[in-house]
């Protein structure tokens, strides 16, 4: 019989209670200080410090990816020298000269997303804009087909809510529904007259695997779907996020708002690139990652033994008070060499340069059309529960 390293484990806290979801990010900036290493049987091992999760993103043989037996996942869930490979190709669509090719069509969506927005009137931007914005940027980087918008809304927040539910079966059923989408864009791309988009190269690409892993090849169509997965159900739940996120900043922070524009009207684009950077900082949109040990540590002075479910949570390690001073603090001109909104070493967020890209064209666009933006109403935002980050709701007014 197999034990579960973490069956005689006492809990520190439950990360799914009411106290918890109420307000993530203030629970977990209190329980970081308490105990920087919390058990729970959800979790696991979370992992709160800074310095402790660079350690963790340094040791990847420790710390393993492939905490998945039953899925892969590519190329995240996976570890070297199986990742490097399929890494590579990754990387090659996030190329500095991609994204400046890219941002005059982000930058058209947008404009059109922002100029549909109501004025003058109250509206809740996580209901249809920023679920939206997402999606359609997405399908216009990967080249996919407008209707597929609504399916694909419907089919995050099916996921969502499936997750946060721990409905196996269910996640299931709608990873299976998420593969059918995905192999019918690859069978249109197959074809003589396919399209020539990011999706029809994936196809052709050969992922250069050492001859012990079967060398070089073209990828499964198993492989495919999950790298597309990747990208698209990582990039839409966390981007809708950011929108959120950004809004209620800004609406929180009318004198930013004034000193920003002001930067904007001088061309001065690189404030509006830290002021993002320093808004993800404290409000990570992404709130957790997994791993399992690969043998027994020590880390944050507690003992953790091989086969253990171990919890990254980036939203506790940008907030760390011993890795930023004032770390609750807005502060765009800050040291940014410690913030892991995008993770760290190895596995760095692949998707990295495009949501930069993303998120620095939204702000651009809202304080450009915008004179003010500002909440509406009492109690204008609700924040969302886990594996959700930033609101589930947030009641907006721009004029």
């Amino acid at each position: 019989m197999t034990t579960n390293p973490q069956e005689t484990t006492p809990n520190d806290w439950d990360t799914r209670s009411p106290d918890v979801q109420a307000d993530q990010v203030a629970a977990y900036d209190a329980m970081r200080s308490k105990c920087p290493v919390a058990h729970d049987d959800y979790m696991g091992y979370s992992l709160l410090k800074n310095a402790d999760i660079k350690y963790a993103l340094e040791h990847p043989e420790i710390f393993s990816n492939k905490v998945s037996t039953r899925h892969i996942a590519v190329p995240n869930g996976m570890d070297a020298p199986e990742h490097t490979a399929f890494r590579a190709v990754n990387d090659k669509y996030f190329t500095p000269d991609r994204m400046q090719v890219f941002e005059p069509q982000i930058r058209q969506v947008v404009k059109s997303l922002v100029s549909k927005l109501p004025r003058n009137e109250v509206f809740d931007a996580m209901d249809g804009f920023a679920q939206l914005y997402a999606v359609r940027i997405q399908n216009v980087f990967m080249g996919w087909p407008a209707s597929l918008e609504q399916p694909l809304i419907e089919w995050v927040e099916k996921n969502r809510r499936a997750t946060l539910a721990g409905d196996r079966e269910q996640m299931g059923k709608i990873a299976l529904e998420f593969d059918g989408y995905i192999r019918a864009l690859l069978d249109e791309r197959r074809g003589a007259d396919a399209a020539a988009d990011i999706t029809a190269e994936l196809i052709q690409d050969v992922i250069d695997l050492p001859q012990d892993l079967g060398g070089p090849r073209t990828m499964t169509d198993e492989e495919l779907i999950s790298l597309i997965r990747n990208w698209t159900v990582g990039e839409l739940s966390t981007v809708s996020a950011c929108a959120g996120i950004i809004l209620a900043f800004l609406a929180e922070h009318p004198q930013e708002q004034d000193r920003l524009r002001t930067s904007l009207a001088v061309g001065k684009t690189a404030e509006i690139a830290a002021a993002v950077e320093e808004v993800m900082r404290l409000q990570d949109p992404l709130v957790t990652n997994r791993r399992v040990t690969t043998q027994p540590v020590e880390i944050g002075g507690r003992s953790i033994p091989a086969g253990a479910k171990v919890t990254i949570n980036w939203a506790s390690a940008n907030r760390d008070e011993d890795a930023f001073e004032d770390a609750t603090t807005y502060n765009p001109h800050r040291s940014q060499e410690n913030n892991l909104v995008y993770g760290q070493g190895l596995h760095v967020c692949p998707g990295a340069p495009l949501a930069r890209l993303e998120l620095r064209v939204l702000m651009e666009e809202l304080l450009a059309t915008t004179d003010l933006i500002e909440f509406g109403g009492a109690n204008p935002t609700q924040n969302a529960v886990y594996p959700a980050a930033g609101y589930s709701k947030v009641l907006t007014r721009i004029s």
